[in-house]
């Protein structure tokens, strides 16, 4: 009798160790998937046409440091739900549809049901965000893959013919490949900048001479002779409640340009009459040069561009200017 009962007591106990290995297992290299994609995204950034990078004062790292720790609970709490809620739902089915059509539990049922479980997630937030078709197909595959490789290395906690490992003995591998395949793609990472991240066209004065425009009928013709003339350029400062207000400026002056110590550094500062032109730094491509200031704020990242007039666009909305 005692045997009897001592039986579903076991298959309990097995039951909850089983589910402590899968969600330890989950966690963990959803955890070092989390970081390998933030290195991957860095690097991408890195390559992307860009203005420098907004200043970071001590204060903003230090509350960086400062978030860290709740930075990581989140992201084990995030973890945690992805694995009950995605991760062990997927390894149920991929059981489920390999004995109903194939006879046996195969694993590439793992990555064929992935796919198909996020490619409607994966579409509607493509349509949502209004992406191309190239950054959806990016999107669904690394969605896909990260899915899978999670569902795989859980799975391997389930198979009855494996050695049976525990929750903290998964870990342990799953930390230490982890650290490796961070360290390579760190490395990586930073060879790849190294090749391809984005720098500014080097203009010099000549570069600089001729008739920007912000698209807008705003236009700032700069002469080889280092004359400035400014039709409708906004202008931006901050009024006592700290909103920005915008200003036409119309007029003539000079200008000088100065290559600074290398090309994020180029500056090119404009003086004309009264206005209140704040100095323009260089962005976009050799073949598409830009010219910007910030809008109020530097840490807003609201820009206002100028292109060569041939190139100019509308920027977007903007502060109504002051009669």
């Amino acid at each position: 009798m005692r045997s009897k009962m001592r039986a579903p007591v076991q298959r309990q106990a097995r039951v909850r160790d089983r589910f402590g290995a899968v969600l330890t297992a989950a966690m963990s290299v959803l955890s070092v998937e989390a970081v390998i994609g933030a290195i991957a995204l860095l690097v991408w950034g890195q390559t992307q046409e860009r203005p420098d990078d907004l200043p970071y004062n001590a204060l903003g790292v230090l509350f960086l440091i400062l978030m860290a720790p709740f930075a990581a609970a989140a992201g084990a709490v995030v973890a945690a739900v992805l694995s009950i809620g995605v991760v062990m739902p997927l390894l149920v089915m991929t059981g489920w549809f390999g004995r109903r059509f194939s006879g046996r539990e195969a694993w590439w049922w793992v990555p064929a049901l992935a796919a198909a479980g996020t490619a409607p997630t994966i579409l509607a937030a493509a349509v949502i965000g209004d992406a191309d078709v190239l950054a959806g197909l990016g999107g669904w595959l690394a969605v896909t893959v990260a899915l899978a490789t999670t569902a795989l290395v859980a799975r391997r906690l389930l198979l009855p013919d494996r050695p049976w490992l525990s929750g903290g003995a998964m870990f342990g591998r799953v930390a230490s490949y982890g650290a490796l395949a961070v360290t390579i793609a760190g490395l990586l990472g930073i060879s790849l900048w190294a090749g391809i991240g984005y720098e500014p066209p080097r203009l010099g004065a000549e570069g600089v001479s001729g008739t920007w425009s912000d698209g807008k009928g705003g236009t700032l013709t700069l002469t080889a002779g280092g004359k400035a003339t400014a039709t409708r350029v906004e202008t931006f400062e901050l009024d006592d409640s700290f909103e920005t207000v915008v200003h036409k400026c119309t007029g003539t002056g000079t200008w000088k340009y100065d290559p600074g110590a290398g090309p994020w550094s180029q500056e090119v500062a404009v003086f004309v009459g009264d206005c209140r032109l704040d100095t323009w730094r260089v962005f976009g491509t050799s073949e598409h040069p830009k010219l910007f200031v910030y809008i109020g704020d530097p840490d807003s990242s609201d820009l206002y561009v100028l292109q060569r007039r041939d190139q100019a666009v509308p920027s977007g909305p903007r502060p109504e200017p002051e009669s």
